[in-house]
């Protein structure tokens, strides 16, 4: 699979932690930082698009103009979201949930989870390129 060819000075980050009917996102830049508090929006139209509203202020502020969505593949609960971004031409990848989870345990010691802790644990497979974009089914 081809990887991103990205400038990492100008990427934000946004580490999307997906459920049935409220996603969680952090941004993060190419540090790690915490560039915002976190949103949580819902699975619908309107919280996609609140999500790109967020993103673009985001990257008013911060000046990087290269939007990163990684998320894991959970269920179907991922798909419109997907879909979505995948339509404003922006880069949606997944990243493999056995990795997230590994690395939570890593970064904590500790085998409990939520949603905010999820999306840190984004961090080193975002940034150290360990996701691919999705196959999206398109014309069926």
């Amino acid at each position: 699979m081809e990887r991103l060819a990205t400038n990492q000075q100008k990427n934000t980050y946004y580490r999307i932690d997906v459920a049935k009917k409220k996603h969680v996102a952090r941004a993060i830049d190419d540090r790690g930082r915490d560039l915002a508090k976190r949103l949580v929006f819902e699975n619908t139209f309107t919280g996609f698009k609140q999500l790109l509203k967020w993103a673009q202020n985001l990257a008013d502020e911060t000046n990087k103009s290269n939007f990163i969505f990684g998320m894991e593949p959970t269920g179907h609960y991922w798909l419109n979201l997907a879909y979505y971004l995948r339509a404003q031409e922006l880069h949606a990848v997944v990243v493999n949930p056995m990795k997230v989870k590994r690395t939570k345990e890593l970064d904590d010691d500790s085998p409990t989870k939520n949603d905010t802790k999820e999306c840190e644990s984004y961090r080193s497979g975002n940034e150290s390129c360990r996701y691919h974009e999705p196959i999206l089914l398109e014309g069926i």
